[in-house]
């Protein structure tokens, strides 16, 4: 009877140690340290996609505790009782808050946003959660929807790309490209030996021509100096005095009361002058047929 008492206090703490190892196990697997004393707290969440029990809580990205459980909250419809298990060390003040973050594979974790207050809450009591979205959590949530809706863009535009380059005209266009170019390069390096062999002659005949322009305007300095040397102010002096006296001589005769204007003006003076001449000649032709006329010669 003590025998038989033994094998079944023997079989029944076997199993209560494999259930004691079974739950460590699974607890350990879930990364839930049942050695570590903790203070509990709980939040509220109305979704907690992507959250895990013994995901991690961290404050300034340091992990501070885990969650430990989680359940729905039939006494308040739609909310969500996450249970966090924090170190025993860490105190939370009254005004702390807790929010999700993401991880860019679609995890989450909790934040701990602790208070400045100097009251503290106690164990056991609900934390505030506010609905921040962290930096993954945009990546997730605005960015990868942008980038979801670009790849079909992005696979239309591969597909006419590849249509353009399969196209033969393309091809041939490229070729005709490769021609031009292969064309410039000959011309260049053509441009490059005619330059090599004329340019020489080009600044030899630049320069005797740049020597000609010095020469050129150095005689211009000499006559500039020479004619700046010349007496121009009395030369234009004599010239102003002549066109003065030309003025005066031009106005006498245009005046008929003037002796020049009476001359050039008086048509009977002009005729009286005719007729005097007349005489004047005809008494020189009589004087020339009769000199003895005019003319007596006696001999003693």
């Amino acid at each position: 009877m003590k025998k038989v008492f033994s094998k079944e206090l023997v079989i029944g703490a076997s199993v209560i140690v494999a259930i004691a190892i079974l739950v460590f196990g699974i607890n350990f697997l879930k990364g839930v340290n049942l050695m570590n004393p903790s203070n509990y707290y709980y939040a509220s969440y109305d979704d907690v996609s992507g959250l895990d029990v013994a995901a991690p809580v961290k404050v300034d990205g340091y992990k501070v505790g885990q969650v430990r459980a989680m359940e729905f909250d039939y006494a308040h419809p739609g909310k969500i009782k996450v249970m966090l298990s924090l170190n025993k060390d860490l105190k939370v003040p009254a005004d702390s808050k807790v929010s999700m973050g993401s991880t860019l594979m679609g995890g989450s974790y909790i934040i701990l946003d602790l208070g400045e207050g100097s009251s503290m809450l106690p164990v056991g009591a609900e934390i505030p959660s506010v609905r921040e979205h962290d930096l993954m959590g945009k990546v997730r949530e605005e960015v990868l929807p942008a980038v979801g809706a670009i790849l079909p863009k992005v696979d239309s535009l591969l597909v006419s790309l590849n249509r353009i380059a399969a196209d033969q005209a393309l091809l041939a266009s490229l070729q005709r490209l490769d021609g031009i170019s292969a064309s410039l390069l000959s011309a260049s390096n053509g441009l490059n030996g005619t330059l090599n062999r004329d340019l020489p002659v080009v600044m030899r005949n630049t320069k005797s021509f740049t020597h000609g322009l010095d020469t050129v305007t150095a005689n211009l300095g000499a006559l500039s100096y020479q004619l700046k040397s010349l007496p121009l102010n009395a030369t234009m002096g004599n010239v102003q005095q002549l066109t003065d006296n030309l003025n005066r001589f031009s106005e006498q005769l245009n005046n008929r009361n003037s002796t020049l204007g009476m001359l050039t003006n008086d048509p009977e003076l002009y005729q009286r002058l005719n007729r005097v001449s007349a005489d004047v000649d005809s008494l020189i032709m009589d004087i020339k047929k009769n000199p003895k006329r005019y003319i007596s010669i006696k001999v003693f």
